[in-house]
């Protein structure tokens, strides 16, 4: 069956047909046989063929994950809420009513566009070192007022004739 990222079927990649003896296509390339040294050329061909062909895949699949990619970029000393995955527990100390999220806590080095490390509080005993989807922005809570509608009011309240 063709295999959609090679284009060829595993069978053909790994034998070009039945063969008669176990050839090395390197000491072929060194024979003066003429089928000797089409088959190489054809070989090589091949090879080079779906190295293309996966190298055409693989760029259609990140293409597809790309667009599914949260890019955020964070500068050093910004605040950042993290979040603790399971796996960041230690063994017997997880519980599905841990912390999930952790901050604000500023960010102390970037390592690329995709990893950062934060400064974690005393007490956690894991890698400061997060992805980028383990990491929100930090905005702090706003000091407004909230004025409540007519219709949200008490009805209780005196009504003055």
């Amino acid at each position: 069956m063709v295999n959609r990222s090679t284009g060829k079927s595993s069978f053909s990649i790994v034998f070009t047909k039945l063969p008669n003896l176990a050839l090395d296509v390197a000491i072929l390339s060194k024979c003066k046989s003429l089928p000797a040294s089409q088959f190489t050329g054809q070989y090589s061909q091949m090879l080079t063929d779906v190295h293309t062909q996966l190298n055409n895949a693989n760029q259609k699949y990140k293409a597809a994950a790309d667009l599914h990619k949260r890019q955020v970029l964070f500068k050093v000393g910004d605040l950042v809420m993290v979040r603790l995955r399971r796996e960041r527990f230690a063994p017997g100390t997880y519980t599905k009513l841990s912390r999930r999220k952790l901050g604000p806590v500023p960010i102390i080095a970037k390592i690329n566009d995709n990893a950062y490390t934060v400064e974690l509080p005393s007490g956690y005993n894991t890698s400061p070192t997060f992805n980028v989807s383990d990491i929100w922005p930090y905005h702090p809570p706003d000091d407004t007022v909230h004025i409540i509608s007519s219709s949200e009011s008490s009805s209780s309240a005196a009504v003055e004739d």
